[in-house]
């Protein structure tokens, strides 16, 4: 059985991680983040509810801004990575938890196909649906496959599965992959204040958190193309544990 799971996993990560695919939209942003005070009984309080400290990353400039998430990244332990993007009118879904230095795991679909997989200590570990394996291997392989785990070396065909297992290479990848850029609005991203940058060659926007350390939050385009990425559970504890009796893949060759 000759699979081609790889290049087409490797072409769909990419794709959706990459800034110059998830581009920029028309997203309505606040110019600030507002505060407020309360009342009681027609009594004006004098108590404010305390903003977090602002970590000056929005008086920055856009090409500062882009560097100080990517050196914030650099010290990150682990990262979750989810949304979807349209390419070629298929729409491109993941949702993943990478791990410095030691693997990641999740799923991802596209056109209908999903699988879920892992990479951990340089092996990288598959487990499709069945429309996902009826697609690359038949009716067979559906129900052969069907549970199961497959496993492979995150080198040869899988190489580039392997980014997986370097959280700073690959959300580096994210962030340096743009045009000409610009500052854009004060925002707030799930509550959180957040300074944008617009990339004017690919239309591409980027939020990072503006309070707290300065990790990118968030990556929105507009369009039938469009599709919106978001990341977050910075250094969150992520167990990987290799699937027990998963196939090796090799003897399929």
């Amino acid at each position: 059985m000759r699979f081609r799971i790889a290049a087409w996993a490797v072409a769909s990560l990419l794709f959706a991680c990459s800034l110059s695919a998830c581009g920029g939209s028309t997203k309505s942003t606040s110019s600030s983040t507002k505060r407020t005070s309360s009342a009681s009984n027609g009594t004006a309080s004098t108590s404010q509810v305390t903003a977090p400290a602002s970590n000056g990353i929005a008086s920055k400039s856009a090409n500062g801004i882009v560097a100080a998430a990517l050196a914030a990244i650099d010290n990150a332990k682990s990262a979750h990575i989810s949304g979807t993007v349209v390419s070629g009118g298929s729409a491109i879904s993941l949702d993943l938890d990478l791990v410095s230095g030691k693997g990641g795991r999740g799923q991802m679909s596209e056109g209908g196909l999903s699988f879920q997989i892992e990479v951990v200590s340089n092996e990288v570990y598959i487990n499709g649906s069945p429309a996902f394996w009826r697609h690359f291997g038949g009716e067979a392989a559906a129900e052969l496959f069907q549970g199961k785990w497959l496993k492979a070396p995150a080198s040869g065909q899988f190489a580039s599965l392997a980014q997986l297992n370097n959280l700073h290479e690959l959300l580096g990848t994210v962030l340096s992959t743009h045009g000409a850029l610009v500052t854009g609005p004060t925002s707030t991203v799930d509550g959180q204040s957040a300074a944008s940058v617009h990339d004017t060659t690919k239309d591409a926007t980027l939020y990072v958190a503006a309070t707290g350390t300065p990790y990118p939050l968030e990556i929105v385009k507009g369009g039938s193309q469009g599709g919106r990425l978001t990341f977050s559970r910075f250094n969150e504890s992520v167990p990987l544990t290799p699937p027990p009796d998963a196939i090796d893949i090799s003897q399929f060759k």
